[in-house]
Formats: C-alpha cells, sequence, structure tokens
C-alpha cells in the first residue's frame, strides 16, 4: 500500500519543496494572469509558499491561506510580506467561509492530497462567486515528473512502498479536466509548467530532500545493505555542472476554471 506524505515542519518544507513550490508558481501566476483587487482564498496554503507570491504579484483586495497544518501555519505567519493575509487552520473538504465570498480560490500543489478531491473542487466553487476563477496544480507524478522521484526512483528500484499524496492519480493532465468538469466549471484551460532547481552541490540537494515530509524516515528504514550505494545512485539521476552544482527538472499540470452564473 502506498505510504502518504506528510508536511508537518514549514521551515523543512521550505528547504526542500518551499522553492519549488515558488519556481512553478512564478510561472502558473503569469499563465493565470489574474487582475489586481481580487479577493484569493489559498487552499492548503501550507507555509505561505504560494500565499506570498499572490501577494508579491497579484496586489490581491485580500487573502485568506487555509491548511491543516499548525508547524506550516506558524511558519507562514512568520514570512515577511504576508501581512495582507490572513491564515486559518481547517480543511480542504470544508471551507470555513461563506458563499461567494472569492473572486478566485487556489490549490497549489494540494488536490493529490485531498481524501476527496470532488469535494474540496464543491467547496471551491462555492466559496467562489459566479463568474470567479478556481484553479490548481500538481506535480505530474502519474508521469513521474516530481522532485523527489530521484529519491523515489532508488526507494523502488529496492523494493520499497513509494512515499506519495492519496490521491496521485488525479494530477494528471486528463484527471484533472475531468475532475474540473465534473465540478461543472466552465471554460477550463490547460497547460503543463516545467521547472528546474540547481543546488550549488549534491550534499545540498540531499540535505534538502531529505527533510522533506516523510522521506528522511524511510531512507532511515533501509537495512544496512539497502542504504550503501543508495546516495550515489540518486545523485546518478541528477544532472551534474562542471561546477559541481547539481539539477533537476519537474513539471506540474495546471487548470482553470470559472465558476457558472
Amino acid at each position: 500500500m502506498t505510504q502518504p506524505i506528510r508536511f508537518d515542519d514549514g521551515a523543512a518544507y521550505e528547504r526542500g519543496m518551499g522553492q519549488w513550490s515558488q519556481l512553478v508558481g512564478d510561472t502558473f501566476l503569469d499563465w493565470l494572469a489574474p487582475q489586481p483587487g481580487l479577493r484569493w482564498i489559498d487552499v492548503g496554503c501550507g507555509n505561505g509558499a504560494f500565499t506570498e507570491l499572490v501577494i508579491r504579484h497579484c496586489a490581491p483586495a485580500g487573502i485568506e491561506g487555509l491548511d491543516p497544518s499548525p508547524g506550516q501555519l506558524a511558519f507562514a505567519r512568520t514570512r515577511p510580506g504576508v501581512e495582507a493575509a490572513t491564515f486559518h487552520l481547517g480543511d480542504a473538504h470544508a471551507l470555513p467561509f461563506a458563499d461567494s465570498s472569492a473572486d478566485v480560490a487556489v490549490m497549489a500543489l494540494v488536490i493529490f492530497f485531498l481524501d476527496d478531491p470532488a469535494a474540496g473542487l464543491a467547496e471551491m466553487c462555492r466559496v467562489v462567486r459566479p463568474g470567479g476563477t478556481v484553479a490548481a496544480y500538481a506535480w505530474d507524478i502519474p508521469a513521474r515528473s516530481f522532485p523527489l522521484e530521484p529519491i523515489q526512483a532508488e526507494l523502488r528500484a529496492l523494493g520499497q512502498t513509494p512515499l506519495l499524496p492519496p490521491n496521485a492519480a488525479i494530477a494528471s493532465a486528463d484527471n484533472l479536466r475531468a475532475a474540473f468538469a465534473s465540478a461543472g466549471l466552465l471554460d477550463l484551460r490547460q497547460r503543463t509548467i516545467s521547472v528546474t532547481r540547481t543546488f550549488a552541490d549534491f550534499e545540498a540537494f540531499w540535505t534538502a530532500m531529505l527533510g522533506t515530509g516523510s522521506i528522511g524516515a524511510a531512507i532511515d528504514k533501509l537495512a544496512p545493505d539497502q542504504r550503501a550505494g543508495f546516495k550515489q545512485r540518486v545523485h546518478g539521476h541528477l544532472s551534474t555542472h562542471a561546477d559541481g552544482s547539481v539539477s533537476y527538472s519537474a513539471s506540474a499540470n495546471a487548470i482553470a476554471g470559472l465558476v457558472p452564473f
């Protein structure tokens, strides 16, 4: 059975996935091209990486962030430039916001973590006004285009159960479109966003990514003979440059639609 990835440490998330989130989030917001002065809801805001991007690039009238992790929210509240945001502890399946109270609701790298993505989308449609935007993007885990894939690949090679979000399959472009269409959203548009992150060296990659979710714990559970050579094999999945830096690329599928009148 697939083991779920959990994120509870905001600072560790920032070192590992937060910077990936900002890379893909910048491109996503350029593509979404929202008007300034809108009311936003960031569903599954985590440590506020995407919330900060919205404030910086979109000049929102207000933004509400919601997440189930107190640790992530504690970090989010320390981010510079998030004074315009209000952060809430809560569940994406039951948003604590009034009907039609927002212009835009977004799940940034979140929809595959929901136990019931359809219920989460229904809630987003409820809280966004008619004609407003519901959007999401998610790492293309079905295509194995995911920041943790170099480590996941070597865990699979050892016969280990992969660490994945509980609904990873929804992240394919086709499944996202089907989910948004089933939610009744109109004028759907989609794109794939590919990003590359560079680390000073392999040790910088290793340290950052082992703090991500429960991946470090999974490696710690390997038998000594399985751990032997593991790092070197992971290194082989990355591009290594003349200055010793390493890089890796990942892709996310993005989708947006309008709430019907």
